[in-house]
């Protein structure tokens, strides 16, 4: 009869399932027995509330975005400082946590990127005028007008409570170029003066009273074309005046500073090259170079 055949059916199935591989399933693949239904109300329980429509994630994550508007001359520096201390007094659990999207997010990358980009640049510098003088130590010399550039440049924002901006840093960069000129002009001077038979002493004395007017002529025009970044109004100023003021100040600082500390720091590094040259077994003297690649 029909339940005889649906009988036999269901055992041919079931034999059919349990042949995987050898015979290694014994569990039946259709269950014939009745099988007790479990209520919904027992795992779950059913209620009415206010849900979201839809849940944002970032990546795997469950994310909601907060938003917010920087106050009238705020930097965006002094914002994401100011979020983080909050987030932090807050004492979240730690699988919850915060990040800086959008603009701020572009703000934190870039200055992620800062110290390489300066040592990238110094780098740079140093290799050039390496090669340009055959020297590892007078590349040193100019290098060290930089720092008094760059403690002017954050004096005269302080002065005039700007924030230190991607463009305030971008004046910091040009003052590299700028400053190092007076180290360059008297360097130059000093080398071919003892190679000519003056002493280290000699030679950076009439460097300085040889270079003061053209290096006094440059830092002039370079200071006055900078001025009418720094006081500069209209559409567009808040990006021109940390140009200008990070200019205007580094090189006041710098001119003061450099014409005192260059000679200085030069006569130091040239008795440094003047030992080592004595120690590996050369002599202490600047030879002349000769145009065809000799040197007598």
């Amino acid at each position: 009869g029909a339940p005889a055949d649906a009988a036999v059916q269901n055992a041919g199935v079931n034999a059919l399932a349990t042949t995987v591989r050898g015979g290694t399933n014994t569990s039946a693949a259709v269950s014939t027995t009745a099988a007790a239904a479990v209520p919904l109300a027992a795992v779950s329980r059913l209620e009415t509330g206010a849900t979201p429509l839809s849940i944002n994630h970032q990546g795997l994550f469950a994310a909601t975005t907060i938003s917010f508007n920087l106050a009238p001359g705020e930097a965006l520096g002094n914002a994401t400082t100011a979020i983080n201390r909050a987030v932090e007094g807050l004492h979240l659990p730690l699988d919850v946590h915060g990040s800086f999207q959008g603009t701020a997010k572009v703000y934190q990358e870039s200055l992620a990127d800062e110290p390489v980009l300066i040592a990238t640049a110094l780098l740079a510098i140093y290799i050039v005028l390496g090669i340009l003088y055959e020297s590892y130590v007078h590349p040193v010399t100019i290098l060290s007008t930089l720092p008094s550039a760059g403690v002017g440049a954050l004096l005269a924002l302080m002065l005039f409570h700007v924030p230190f901006s991607i463009m305030a840093l971008i004046g910091v960069l040009l003052l590299i170029g700028i400053v190092k000129k007076n180290a360059i002009m008297m360097v130059d001077v000093a080398i071919a003066s003892e190679r000519q038979g003056m002493t280290p002493d000699e030679a950076i004395f009439h460097a300085c009273l040889l270079r003061f007017r053209p290096i006094m002529m440059t830092t002039l025009v370079a200071l006055f074309s900078a001025l009418p970044l720094a006081f500069g109004i209209g559409e567009g100023a808040e990006i021109r005046v940390p140009l200008g003021i990070s200019i205007v100040g580094g090189l006041i600082v710098s001119q003061i500073l450099t014409l005192y500390t260059t000679p200085v720091v030069y006569l130091y590094l040239e008795e440094l090259r003047r030992w080592f040259n004595v120690r590996l077994g050369q002599s202490p003297d600047l030879a002349l170079p000769d145009l065809q690649g000799e040197t007598p």
